[in-house]
This record gives structure tokens, C-alpha cells and sequence, in this order.
């Protein structure tokens, strides 16, 4: 490739190669000047309706013009496929800057507040980057950063009318190209990875997770394949930053935890005022104050809590607190009304009774939201055994697809939303298991469902 050419692109040398194609620094012969020259692969860029929506995505990604957003200058078609071109930035990725260990607390806040800004400008026209990661973004030698790959994500998604079970192309890419993805995965937000509509939230919590990486050096969710990590951002809570870096401040811990909101709408609602939040938390650490979160905003971010509860999450504790108040009102009146020969009132034997009532729906309740985990798992045809150990689900699958997973986590979902109590259960899926694990399995206590086995016609 050294020495073509793409239209008026001159290639010099390769820059790198990655899953999104292979970068070249080329020479505009036009203008005299480099850029980088981002080469896709055909199997990106096949589909002409897909080349389509990613060019009209790169037009208006180069309409947007700031100091946090790497140019682009142009996309075309050469010898070798689809090609963008960009501006040249030199320095260091986010990624290589946080396993160097190069990056304090106040560069990193510095790094988000900058991208922050960058996100808002190309949020306010209608731009949604898709892919914010630590690799897509660049601090130039003087300290400035810079977003690349605007619009490239558009590549991943696919028609609506073509997602199958409303899977995203994302998961499809990650069940069959684990290796090719799993970075991208790891930043994706909830609705992405459930293959909904994103905007500009979405963005929001990939930054959040980039912040989280870059104060702590750790991913806040990653799993051992690409499945687990789709639950963990789908279903799980993060691990508190200030677990692992007590001397942080809690206003900076409020700023990452609301950007990681599972539901979009509970996040910052534009990069805007996320981008002030980060500034506030700047001048509380260049001033070397921090103090602990306001009452009023603990006793806020409580209340938020609790609003987010359904209408049927609320039926079971007012239930209870009407039985509770019954139980109280006939004590009282047995103790001050009249009294049976034997010294026991009608009041007493109602309270014993409902109390008894009380404790059994209590007691029995992790049994049925196990037994209705189950009646919907089950009705997935890969499904072939489901155990529950504690409260934690092992699903054993012929072949655990993307949607086997999300679909199961989905139903997980909704009955650790029937409690109120306790630990929630988890759930492991699983289609790795031999013959002589899954005899294991079914010798052990706890088996809820088996499939059974296809029956042989009988010989005529």
C-alpha cells in the first residue's frame, strides 16, 4: 500500500490496524498536507445501504468543528475499499496513557471535561459518536484531547427492520468476533447492549466508564467473554471508585455514578451539564477540599430510588405494611377489649394467624421467583437444564447466542425486580458442559428444569 494512491491521497506509512480497518498517514497532494487515512474493510462497507447511512454519518460528523474533535476532512472509495480521511493527530491515546500509568487525577478530570465539551457540540447537531473508548481518544503532546472515529460506529448498526429479535449487530459481532469486538464491548451503554435506539445518554455512559478506567485503572464492568460483560452492563452495579481509591472525592464518585445510570433517563440529560459537574469537582481538588455528599443530595438520590419503582414493585411492601397494621391495631384491641374464659381474645388468634400468613409468604418467596425465573427460561428451545445453587441460576444452553443471553438476563432482570430484600440472584449461562459435568450437575440438589430428551419413533 506505500506509495499509492486513493484519489489525491498519497499513502507514506501505516500507522496502525485494528478491528475498523487499517490507518495510513497519507499525503493530501491537493493542500499539501497530511492526514490520516483510515481504510475499511469490505466486510464494514459491503452493503451499499449500510456505505449509504455511514457517508450521509460522515458529512455531518465534519460539519461539527472543535478544538476536542478530530477533522474529518473527507470519505471516498479506492483500490482497496472505503477510506475516511482525517486529521493527523499527533500523541497518545487514553488507552496507552492509562496502562503507562501516565495519567493523575487532575489529568484525567481535565481529559473528560474536554471531551465533555466535544460531545455537547456534536450532540447539539445531532451527531451521536456511538464508540467512545480510551483508544478513540488522543492527548496531544501540549495537553489537548481529541475524539476520533466520529461516525465510524455507524457502521455497526444495522437497519431496524433487519435486527433479528431486536438484537443489535454489536452483540451478533460479539457472539461470532469476540476477539475483533470485546474491546468496543466493554464501553457500550445498557440500551446498546440490548439492541435499542441510542442518543446522546448512550455517549454519556461510555465517557462515564472511560473516567471510572481512567481514576482507577480498572474496567467497571468486564466479564470473562463477551456474554458476561453484556450482563454486567446491562444488570450489574458498579464497584464504588472510592473502594479502590479512598482519597478521591465523593463529588467525583456522584458524577460517575450518575453518568452510569442504567436507565438512560436517570443520567446527566446533556454532555453540557456533566461537563460542569467535572468542573466543580476540578476546582475541589486543585483547592485540596473534599468533603462528604450533602444531606439533601443523599436524601435526593434516595428519593430518585425510590420513584424509579414500578407500580407492582410497590404492591408486595404495601401489602405487608397493611398486614403489619392490622396485626398492631388487634393486638391493641385484644389487650383492651373483652377476653375469652381462657384469657384469649379474638384479637390475638387474628394476629397470630395473619402473622403466620405473613411469615410463610416471606419464607416461600425466593422459592416462587426461582420457579418463575424458570417458566420463562424454559420456554427457550436451547434451553436444556436450569439449576439454582444460593441465588445463583446456572443455565445450561445448547448454544449460548446472544439472544439466549440477553433473553435470560432479561427474565433475571424482572424477578430480582420482584424483591425487596436479600441478595439478588445472578445467573451463569453456560454451553461448555460435558457429559460428565452435567452428570455432576444433575446429581446435585437445586435442579429446577431438564429437558427432556427427543423421543425415537417406534420401529414399524
Amino acid at each position: 500500500m506505500i506509495g499509492q494512491k486513493f484519489e489525491h491521497y498519497e499513502i507514506e506509512e501505516q500507522l496502525g490496524k485494528g478491528g475498523m480497518g487499517v490507518v495510513y498517514r497519507a499525503r493530501d497532494t491537493r493542500l499539501g498536507r497530511s492526514v490520516a487515512l483510515k481504510v475499511l474493510p469490505p466486510e464494514l462497507t459491503g452493503e451499499e445501504d449500510r456505505k449509504t447511512r455511514f457517508k450521509q454519518e460522515a458529512k455531518a460528523a465534519a460539519a461539527v468543528s472543535h478544538p476536542a474533535i478530530a477533522q474529518i476532512y473527507d470519505v471516498g472509495e479506492g483500490p482497496e475499499g472505503f477510506f475516511i480521511a482525517m486529521e493527523l493527530v499527533a500523541g497518545k491515546t487514553v488507552k496507552a496513557l492509562i496502562q503507562a500509568r501516565e495519567l493523575d487525577l487532575l489529568g484525567a478530570i481535565e481529559i473528560a471535561i474536554q471531551v465533555a465539551g466535544g460531545l455537547q457540540k456534536a450532540h447539539e447537531a445531532g451527531i451521536v459518536h456511538r464508540d467512545i473508548k480510551p483508544e478513540n481518544v488522543i492527548v496531544t503532546p501540549d495537553g489537548h484531547a481529541k475524539i476520533l472515529d466520529f461516525g465510524l460506529a455507524k457502521l455497526f448498526e444495522a437497519p431496524k427492520e433487519g435486527a433479528p429479535d431486536g438484537i443489535s449487530h454489536m452483540e451478533t459481532i460479539a457472539k461470532t468476533q469476540a476477539g475483533f469486538v470485546l474491546g468496543t464491548l466493554r464501553y457500550m451503554s445498557p440500551e446498546q447492549a440490548r439492541g435499542q435506539a441510542v442518543d446522546s445518554r448512550s455517549d454519556i455512559f461510555s465517557l462515564g466508564i472511560v473516567i471510572y478506567e481512567m481514576v482507577t485503572g480498572q474496567l467497571p464492568f468486564s466479564g470473562s467473554n463477551p456474554l458476561d460483560t453484556l450482563h454486567a452492563i446491562a444488570f450489574e452495579e458498579t464497584r464504588p471508585m472510592t473502594a479502590m481509591r479512598p482519597n478521591l472525592p465523593p463529588s467525583l464518585q456522584r458524577v460517575v455514578t450518575r453518568c452510569l445510570r442504567k436507565r438512560a433517563a436517570d443520567r446527566y440529560p446533556d454532555a453540557k451539564d456533566l461537563a460542569a459537574d467535572l468542573k466543580m469537582v476540578q476546582r475541589e481538588v486543585e483547592s485540596g477540599i473534599s468533603s462528604k455528599a450533602p444531606l439533601a443530595l443523599r436524601l435526593q438520590e434516595r428519593w430518585r430510588t425510590l420513584q424509579d419503582r414500578t407500580l407492582g414493585e410497590w404492591l408486595l411492601p404495601a401489602a405487608i405494611a397493611v398486614v403489619v397494621l392490622a396485626i398492631a391495631l388487634s393486638f391493641f384491641f385484644a389487650r383492651s377489649g373483652d377476653r375469652s374464659e381462657d384469657g384469649i381474645g379474638p384479637g390475638l388468634v387474628f394476629t397470630v394467624i395473619g402473622g403466620l400468613l405473613v411469615w410463610r409468604r416471606i419464607r416461600n418467596r425466593r422459592v416462587r421467583l426461582a420457579r418463575r425465573f424458570t417458566t420463562k427460561v424454559k420456554k427457550m428451545a436451547e434451553v436444556r437444564l436450569v439449576a439454582l445453587d444460593g441465588m445463583r441460576f446456572t443455565l445450561v444452553a445448547d448454544k449460548a447466542q446472544a439472544a439466549t443471553y440477553v433473553r435470560a438476563n432479561a427474565a433475571l432482570d424482572a424477578v430480582n425486580g420482584s424483591m425487596f430484600f436479600g441478595d439478588p440472584f445472578t445467573l451463569v449461562v453456560r454451553d461448555d458442559v460435558g457429559a460428565e459435568d452435567e452428570r455432576a450437575l444433575l446429581s446435585a440438589s437445586g435442579i429446577l428444569y431438564v429437558r427432556e430428551p427427543p423421543r425415537l419413533a417406534a420401529p414399524r
